[in-house]
């Protein structure tokens, strides 16, 4: 791969045909993709994400809006350098970074299509975030859908917040979720759940969260 190559294809081919936008400072950005070349395949709380097909083993995550982060995820990976749990950082540029795509299905969506969720997944993302612990870094924000799960395996596919200082409860929330209501109920004859129901959930339990911070103050 010719990262020289690739960052022309992004600053002519992707950049001027995409419009990251904010409805809702607690909800995903929205991305508006005109690009001919580039497809966009997911999006997140700061950034839009995208692939080119010459380019199918890279991503290009550009961000929308919080651009001074993108320096703190920079440093990020390369804290995390090269491990089977994460991404890594094959280069970057004012507002975008390109990164080794990993294959796979979110845990919030393999709820929505069935899909099983194995134990050891569980424990590889886990296995991950202590690593992460092991070179300075502090996870935050892992959730279901910045995890995904590949030929049974689980990765961390979001690392912009592993800078943040503080104790994230989000990812023993899912945990205690998983062993205590996924594995007893749905584990062994997993139905497909509609995404009205998993994103009530997800949004019901950050206004949970936002509550009782408020509360502890």
């Amino acid at each position: 791969m010719d990262v020289n190559v690739l960052t022309n294809l992004i600053e002519s081919e992707l950049l001027p045909y995409i419009n990251l936008s904010v409805e809702n400072p607690y909800d995903p950005i929205l991305v508006e993709n005109r690009s001919a070349s580039w497809r966009t395949i997911g999006c997140g709380n700061y950034a839009g994400v995208f692939l080119h097909e010459s380019y199918p083993e890279v991503v290009v995550k550009v961000y929308g809006r919080n651009h001074e982060e993108l320096v703190k995820e920079i440093d990020v990976y390369q804290k995390l350098g090269n491990h089977e749990s994460f991404s890594c950082l094959y280069g970057y540029g004012e507002t975008y970074l390109i990164l080794k795509k990993l294959e796979g299905i979110t845990l919030f969506n393999a709820l929505i299509k069935g899909v099983q969720i194995p134990k050891i997944a569980i424990k590889d993302i886990d296995d991950g975030l202590e690593y992460a612990r092991s070179v300075g870094l502090n996870p935050f924000d892992v959730h279901g859908k910045n995890v995904v799960m590949f030929e049974g395996r689980g990765y961390i596919v979001d690392v912009s917040d592993f800078y943040k200082q503080g104790y994230c409860h989000k990812w023993d929330d899912l945990k205690r979720a998983y062993h205590k209501i996924y594995c007893p109920l749905l584990y062994k004859y997993h139905p497909p759940i509609p995404f009205r129901v998993v994103d009530g959930i997800r949004k019901g339990y950050r206004l949970y969260r936002r509550i009782k911070r408020k509360l502890e103050k």
